[in-house]
């Protein structure tokens, strides 16, 4: 409790008669300094007892209009203060905006002595995805003489997303494929939603498994067996070093990933399945959730990859193998005809240097390392770029290794780039270029790889080619 300016006069008033009276021994200012002082106690009690009645007499309701929003987006906030008794004191409630969004107007209502309700809306806008809790609203009471000031009612939550990618594209070859969504089974029988086979009747099955319809046709009575079904453990792995945010904002090669990645993880969480989720940045692992039950570790993988952004190009600490790899290809290359003694000094060192990239594994397959354990997923969803294929294939052989089936989302690098379609030849050069990657790693056992994009920009490229083919009697 503060007191306000006319209090601390009149308690000053107090001090200067109660001094006053001390220095000239007069007994009547003294008694006017008591007097005052009571005085001043007892409008502070009263304050203490009226604030104590309008706390229990007052409700607060803070709420957004929507709880899930995109970057950029405004929504409106409604502020309601409602008092079962007309107030006593002069009210404030002021509205617990988070410090990262942004409001054009204070969120606040006022209820002067005798009111008993007011509200407001303030739209506010959001600039930063991530999960956001409003803090509880605040109570500012004061009666003109003292003023106190406490929480009161519930901050509500809104969840930002990062901007949506227009169309996405999510196949092979250019040809769209929806990935296999379908209950995953094992090879026990017994109750599930896949039929397997039908049978005899045998002593001890039950009459719910017999298949009636197979029964009339041969006779005598069959049952329908079933594949049981099974929790399939899952594991994301989603790459965000640089090169992943290649693209324009909200249509950068993480904003595709990260969407279909989503879509995934909900329908793993629909599913019952145990996810678990390592983010891979320019230095190493950034992030990871221990695969767990979906109902315990959906919300907390779904909030982390909304907020995932890029790692920057400067906190990179080494080269990739594959590029260590292309600069000693050229410089053999390139010392190939030289006979002079410099070339002749530097060629055995190109030629017998040891590759760095078996030696050091690759940001990836390190981070995988850390999760594929005895307990190891059944499944590896790898989201990443072809900016590193080295990187790429060690991480999957990792991963087939442990015993793990790999869907590999690729954003192709050419999909993606500030004026990459500015020559679309040159474009669809390097579409094939990736093709050529995608389909070496779909042919590997247990792993299925899928290209992700823009799906207006890959039919001009798939369009370019189709022109170039026509002339030589190609078919569209």
């Amino acid at each position: 409790m503060q007191p306000t300016r006319q209090a601390w006069g009149v308690g000053g008033l107090v001090v200067v008669l109660a001094g006053y009276a001390v220095l000239v021994a007069a007994p009547l200012a003294l008694a006017g300094a008591v007097l005052i002082a009571a005085w001043l106690l007892a409008r502070q009690a009263v304050f203490t007892h009226s604030l104590e009645r309008t706390r229990r007499s007052l409700s607060v309701v803070q709420q957004p209009v929507q709880t899930s929003v995109r970057t950029g987006e405004s929504t409106p906030v409604s502020l309601t203060a409602a008092l079962e008794v007309p107030a006593e004191l002069a009210l404030t409630v002021r509205g617990g905006v988070p410090s990262a969004a942004r409001v054009d107007e204070p969120l606040a209502v006022s209820l002067e002595p005798g009111a008993a309700a007011a509200s407001t809306t303030a739209t506010v806008e959001w600039p930063v995805a991530g999960h956001y809790r409003f803090e509880a609203p605040t109570l500012t009471a004061t009666d003109g003489w003292f003023r106190e000031t406490l929480s009161t009612g519930a901050g509500a939550a809104v969840t930002v997303d990062p901007p949506t990618p227009r169309t996405i594209h999510l196949g092979a070859g250019g040809d769209a494929v929806g990935l296999a969504y379908g209950e995953h089974l094992s090879e026990r029988r017994g109750s599930g939603l896949e039929p397997v086979e039908i049978r005899q009747y045998a002593p001890g099955d039950t009459a719910d498994h017999i298949d009636w319809k197979a029964t009339a046709r041969l006779g005598s009575p069959h049952v329908r067996e079933y594949n049981v079904e099974t929790d399939r453990r899952t594991l994301f792995v989603v790459d965000h070093r640089a090169p992943l945010g290649t693209g324009s904002r909200g249509e950068t090669k993480l904003a595709y990933l990260r969407e279909v990645a989503l879509a995934l993880a909900a329908r793993s969480w629909r599913l019952g399945d145990p996810i678990g989720l390592v983010t891979v940045g320019d230095t190493g692992l950034t992030h990871r959730l221990d695969i767990a039950a979906a109902s315990m570790t959906h919300r907390q993988l779904r909030r982390h990859l909304l907020t995932l952004e890029p790692t920057s190009r400067a906190t990179r600490s080494q080269r990739s193998p594959g590029s260590t790899a292309g600069v000693r290809r050229q410089a053999r290359t390139a010392l190939g005809g030289d006979s002079s003694p410099f070339a002749t000094q530097l060629r055995p060192f190109f030629a017998g240097r040891p590759q760095t990239g078996q030696a050091v594994s690759s940001p990836l397959a390190r981070a995988l390392r850390t999760m594929l354990t005895d307990a190891s997923p059944a499944w590896v969803v790898l989201c990443t770029d072809d900016n590193s294929p080295t990187d790429l294939r060690d991480a999957v052989a990792f991963a087939r290794d442990r015993g793990a089936f790999v869907t590999v989302l690729l954003a192709p690098t050419v999909l993606y780039e500030p004026g990459g379609l500015g020559d679309l030849e040159a474009a669809y050069e390097r579409y094939l270029e990736f093709e050529t990657l995608r389909r070496d790693l779909a042919r590997m056992d247990r792993v299925t790889a899928l290209e992700v994009g823009p799906e207006d920009r890959l039919t001009t490229v798939l369009e370019a080619g189709r022109r170039r083919r026509e002339p030589a009697g190609g078919t569209p």
